[in-house]
């Protein structure tokens, strides 16, 4: 029996273009004092990196796919394929790399291997939506001789920001800070310095403050103004607007506010032509406001959920979903009089006529830092199988 333990370091999240580090470490369990103690042989061990797409199929029409070849090779099982038995299509991979062969193991023995590989920066975020998914994983192969392959799998999410593509590293790099005491390799200096432009980038996207103000209307006359500070928000954040009702010429008897994502399918691979977009909300805000001057909510974006992004097949877009419910009166007919005595008692009538409108405002969603989002993640760093 071997065990197979895969740990990622930092943590199971990473931006498109950083390096992952995996470290996969084989062991014996069986001490040399056992009576049943001996050597274990592995014939091979290989990894590889894979992005698995599914589709639903009732909401999505996927052209065939040439997946037929990678089945007829899994049932040979001496050939490493990483999505065998997986749902959907691989989409993207990197090159297997071998990390050992023939591997002899004594009792009590361990032997680590360090997997490194660059994300690619052409891919999919992670998501999971109504439609479509994209789910990336590190599959880890090993076969004893003779044996079937055995398969670990370590899923991880990817976070993708745009605009890193293009940037192009200075090739001096005299005038980079740099620690004289520590010894670097060139892809670890980099994959740093990668994350730390990201992080700059999405500082700067998102530090941007600039008024917006909505006059609040409906047919009848204006209900309120609403104001808001930024559009453009990392996860993590919180969204935070205000009302203002003092100068409406209608009552606003009740507001909500929701926090949605909207996925919709381009229309090539639409399985209905105009089918509708699926909504998703992520948070709520709902206040009843009558006599209410002024009023403000903050609805925080989940570290889990997906910033927006665009492929070929799926559109995840962020908006602001607003809901108003105004009275049909005046703002004088909503309280009458319960008593003629010299106490005066006031209540809310017991039936009023009422409008409802909607309003819906766009806004931005970019990731933030992989090792804030690492905190909240599903998925674990440490993953094993015993062979």
């Amino acid at each position: 029996m071997i065990e197979v333990l895969a740990k990622l370091g930092r943590g199971p999240v990473f931006l498109a273009g950083e390096v992952l580090e995996c470290v996969i470490t084989f062991t014996n369990p069986l001490s040399a004092s056992s009576t049943s103690a001996s050597s274990e042989m592995l014939a091979w061990a290989s990894a590889q990196i894979h992005c698995q797409f599914h589709a639903s199929e009732n909401r999505v029409a996927l052209p065939p796919s040439d997946g037929s070849k990678h089945d007829v090779q899994a049932e040979n099982e001496t050939v490493f394929v990483p999505n065998r038995g997986e749902r959907g299509q691989c989409i993207l991979s990197t090159p297997p790399k071998i990390l050992f062969c023939d591997l002899r193991l004594d009792p009590g023995e361990s032997k680590s291997y360090s997997y490194c590989e660059t994300l690619p920066v052409d891919g999919p975020p992670s998501f999971r939506g109504q439609s479509v998914k994209y789910v990336y994983k590190l599959t880890i192969g090993c076969q004893r001789v003779n044996s079937p392959i055995k398969l670990l799998r370590v899923p991880f999410r990817v976070l993708v920001l745009h605009g890193l593509k293009d940037y192009q590293f200075p090739q001096d790099e005299a005038v980079a800070p740099s620690n004289p005491f520590l010894e670097e390799e060139e892809g670890l200096k980099k994959d740093s310095r990668l994350a730390d432009l990201a992080t700059e980038l999405l500082m700067v996207a998102t530090s941007r403050r600039s008024l917006h103000l909505y006059n609040i209307s409906n047919t009848r006359g204006k209900v309120g103004t609403f104001c808001i500070f930024k559009t453009v928000y990392k996860i993590g954040e919180d969204v935070i607007g205000t009302f203002n009702f003092s100068e409406g010429d209608i009552p606003c008897l009740q507001f909500s506010v929701s926090l949605q994502t909207e996925e919709s399918i381009q229309e090539e691979f639409q399985r209905r032509r105009g089918q509708p977009i699926s909504f998703t909300t992520h948070a709520r805000h709902q206040e009843s406001c009558l006599h209410t001057a002024q009023s403000s909510f903050s609805l925080p974006i989940p570290l889990s959920s997906t910033p927006g992004f665009t492929t070929n097949i799926v559109s995840l877009k962020w908006r602001l979903h607003f809901e108003f419910v105004t009275s049909g009166e005046s703002a004088g007919t909503c309280l009458v009089r319960g008593s003629q005595s010299e106490a005066v008692v006031w209540t809310g009538v017991e039936q009023m006529e009422v409008d409802t409108f909607s309003w819906d405002l766009p806004i931005k969603v970019l990731p933030t830092n992989p090792i804030l989002a690492s905190y909240v993640s599903q998925f674990s760093s440490t993953n094993s199988i015993t062979i």
